[in-house]
């Protein structure tokens, strides 16, 4: 049985219901947080080994200012002890604009991207990867 916790960050009820459906399918322990603020909170209370986090909650960049302020490369950041975790980052901005981005270590400090709507086995695979299955 998997000990691995997995937060998802995101303020979709029914999206954030399918990937805990999917994720405690294969023995994941799943924790879920409603907005980045909830995220950052929930980050510290419950040290997960993996963050599933939305690209766009409150406002249209939110998930990329929680994983900057995750990564931060200040020593003294109060989410030092946490920055090693893998962020696995949702998003629709690719097939709804014409953004285009990829994980940057200074401007978007996450490991990958999962494209909504989510295929479970794509998410499964993704998250299998970052946790080095």
């Amino acid at each position: 049985m998997a000990n691995e916790k997995i937060l998802v960050v995101d303020d979709d009820p029914d999206l954030v219901e399918v990937i805990r459906l999917t994720l405690e399918a294969k023995d994941y322990q799943v924790f879920s947080a409603a907005s980045g603020t909830e995220g950052l909170e929930k980050v510290k209370e419950i040290h997960p080994d993996l963050i599933i986090l939305d690209v766009m909650m409150d406002y249209t960049t939110e998930g990329f200012q929680v994983s900057l302020q995750l990564r931060s490369p200040d020593p003294e950041s109060e989410y030092a002890p946490y920055s090693k975790i893998p962020i696995l980052m949702l998003t629709a901005l690719h097939s709804t604009t014409s953004l285009r981005f990829a994980p940057d270590e200074d401007y978007l400090p996450v490991d990958d991207f999962v494209e909504k709507p989510l295929e479970p086995s794509a998410l499964v695979q993704k998250v299998e990867k970052l946790l080095g299955k």
